[in-house]
């Protein structure tokens, strides 16, 4: 059942800033997101046992597109500008939240975009993502094939531009900063509202730069959270060695820049990559992900899709209907907003690459 009431916080949102300022002076934001963003309690029944949430509402990030990435996009963006770039580039699957938040904000801040693209498990909302790049003129590559293939169009296209490269989900040290902020904007509104500190948060792990902020950030506020990171892409992409290399980068450059960072703050790190809950790859959904996202609906009034928030779901209720957790913390990475598409929109494959007309199928 839907329950409680949402929790609105009229402080400055970015709490990054006001403790290390040497670090913000250095690498400042462009103004993309709307933070804080809410805190929800929700309340029902799973299992048989009547639980208690709390959602972080990262689904409301910004007013042109939420999600997760609106955070790292913030820091990126701005570094583009810095350097006087004319356009952003990055990567992503066909139906890539990442992509269209670039793309969205890109244009936002008065750059073009090109975005490379690889295919991806069919779905129905890709086709209207790709229509979103169409209306928004994002420049789309395919970007598959072998690897000769691959490396011929990201040369193709990315040399002799003016263009700011970001890397894949965003994840990077720099965008990382982001969701340091995040956490302790997360910490603050706990205090603020008197609520104790939960033992774990559930949040999806792809490109790893979501947990990995929020595991530095939970660590400089020295909240006792254990983040439990659900693996959703491929072992080669998030794995345990990937994401202590970019919690170590990540610390080293925070620190250079500003030695009030301790240097010590990836070992205080708590992470647990759960990796039970990918089902048979990325994209892919699975009866229990397709149940995380029913009882998300029904009983939490939480929309959730089955690349990442759904899987991270799966892994909350299981946690909850085993015992092992009490009162946890959902953090909601998917945007909750309409991607504006006119009904009478159809695909142009003179602007969409031809690969992608089985997504239009």
């Amino acid at each position: 059942m839907l329950l409680a009431g949402l929790l609105s916080f009229a402080i400055m949102s970015n709490y990054l800033a006001r403790r290390h300022p040497l670090l913000a002076a250095r690498w400042p934001v462009a103004a993309l997101t709307d933070l804080p963003t809410p805190v929800s309690t929700r309340r029902c029944t799973l299992g048989g046992r009547q639980t208690t949430l709390l959602v972080k509402h990262d689904d409301k990030s910004g007013s042109l597109y939420g999600g997760n990435k609106v955070r790292k996009l913030e820091y990126l963006i701005q570094r583009a500008l810095d350097r006087n770039a004319t356009r952003v580039a990055t990567y992503g699957a066909a139906g890539s939240n990442h992509a269209l938040a670039t793309a969205i904000y890109a244009r936002h801040a008065g750059l073009e975009c090109t975005c490379l693209l690889s295919h991806q498990a069919p779905k129905p909302a890709i086709a209207r993502t790709l229509l979103a790049h169409q209306q928004l003129g994002t420049e789309v590559l395919y970007f598959g094939g072998p690897l000769q293939r691959r490396l011929a169009i990201q040369r193709r296209s990315l040399q002799h531009r003016n263009i700011f490269l970001l890397p894949l989900g965003g994840t990077c040290w720099l965008g990382n900063l982001g969701y340091i902020n995040a956490a302790l904007e997360f910490a603050a509104q706990l205090e603020q509202e008197g609520l104790p500190c939960p033992e774990r948060l559930y949040v999806a792990f792809g490109s790893m730069g979501t947990a990995a902020g929020l595991a530095l950030g939970f660590a400089l506020a020295r909240l006792p959270l254990e983040i439990h990171a659900v693996r959703v892409t491929d072992p080669s992409v998030a794995n345990e060695k990937r994401l202590r290399h970019l919690l170590l980068k990540t610390v080293r450059l925070m620190h250079q820049f500003d030695p009030g960072v301790p240097p010590d703050l990836a070992e205080r790190t708590n992470v647990r990559i759960r990796d039970e809950f990918f089902a048979s790859g990325y994209g892919r959904s699975n009866p229990a992900t397709e149940r995380a996202i029913r009882i998300a609906r029904d009983d939490l009034g939480l929309q959730l899709e089955a690349t990442y928030t759904g899987k991270a779901m799966a892994a909350l209720l299981h946690d909850i209907e085993s015992g092992a957790a009490s009162q946890p913390v959902f953090w909601n990475t998917y945007n909750s907003l309409p991607v504006s598409v006119p009904d009478d929109v159809t695909p142009d494959f003179d602007h969409l690459p031809a690969e992608f007309a089985r997504y239009f199928d």
